[in-house]
């Protein structure tokens, strides 16, 4: 059975890294976008690199402590593959956050708020998912080939419907149960702004606003069905899992603003994304068939599964650009 951690973590090591998670979304929400507003594309290119960078940054760090310990590159390409695999569904996503702020007529300026919130719940989720997830792995051997065959089914899906599945906010459950419970205002987003509560004809109610925060909960929990297993099938490591995943979903605000309007131009990044997906399923079964028959528990190294995963993506961005390119010239 391999190690629970590949890196020597600590619990000091989760609490400063929790530090700097809220110390960095304290800095964007207090300080940096204190005031609501519409990024313009430039505010939200330098937020995106600034993420990224960011991201990369700790990527290095782990990939110099991990040379240092005498583990090599491997745990610096695992968690720069798990960054990759996060970063891609994210942009993948943002057509569904584009439709569920367009159904509750969102103004731009409140959008970012509300997304702030939204990752702040992703992050607490991701947590416990992540967790729950590596524990499970380790415990129940079966699981290795059932989280393999999902992300080929979920693969399967994604490339089913590359040109776009329909996404419908109204039938969320979630909303459906809030309207039900709980009293909504009346007064628009105009009228309350980014605020989640506010009182009407003496009582308290919950605004529209809420009503969208509850929508994009609920959908992270299911991009968290599909980012969670295809991590674990690239790392059994979970500070890399985790803190992978969480500098991805970081960036995801800024990254937001700066493709919501040019989403449709990824075209087919559904293609590379089921890809990977795939791939990484299938890679979960070969190795844990292997190990069952007494093989080596790593059938594919850390940088060859960092390269497929590079290259698939490349790819499937590069083709869309392409392609969306040649329909602007035509067009």
């Amino acid at each position: 059975m391999p190690e629970l951690q590949v890196l020597p973590i600590h619990l000091w090591h989760w609490l400063a890294f929790g530090a700097l998670v809220v110390v960095l979304l304290s800095l964007d929400l207090f300080v940096f976008h204190r005031h609501d507003h519409t990024p313009t594309l430039a505010e939200s290119a330098g937020w995106t690199v600034f993420w990224i960078a960011l991201g990369l940054l700790f990527n290095a760090l782990i990939w110099w402590w991990g040379v240092a310990i005498g583990h090599g590159s491997d745990p610096g390409m695992k968690f720069l593959a798990g960054y990759l695999i996060e970063k891609s569904l994210s942009m993948d996503n943002i057509f569904v956050f584009v439709v569920i702020f367009r159904f509750f007529n969102v103004p731009m300026m409140y959008q970012y708020r509300v997304l702030f919130w939204g990752i702040l719940g992703a992050v607490i989720m991701r947590l416990i998912f992540i967790l729950a997830g590596v524990e499970l792995f380790h415990r129940v051997a079966w699981v290795a080939p059932l989280f393999g065959a999902f992300l080929i089914y979920t693969a399967y899906k994604l490339a089913s419907h590359a040109g776009g599945e329909e996404v419908h906010p109204e039938k969320n459950v979630v909303l459906k149960f809030a309207r039900r419970l709980f009293r909504v205002t009346e007064g628009d987003h105009h009228q309350h702004g980014h605020s989640f509560f506010a009182r009407e004809n003496g009582l308290w109610c919950v605004t529209p606003m809420f009503l969208v925060l509850l929508v994009i909960e609920s959908t992270d929990v299911v991009f968290a069905v599909d980012s969670v297993p295809a991590i674990i099938g690239v790392t059994h490591d979970r500070f890399i899992a985790f803190t992978s995943n969480i500098f991805a979903i970081l960036g995801l605000r800024a990254l937001y603003f700066l493709l919501a309007g040019v989403v449709d131009m990824f075209c087919y990044l559904h293609y590379g994304l089921a890809a990977v997906l795939g791939f990484v399923g299938v890679k979960m079964i070969a190795e844990w068939w292997n190990k069952l028959q007494g093989g080596a528990h790593h059938l594919i190294p850390a940088w060859l599964s960092l390269l497929v995963i590079a290259l698939l993506l490349v790819v499937s961005i590069t083709a869309s650009v392409i392609i969306a390119s040649g329909k602007e010239r035509s067009g």
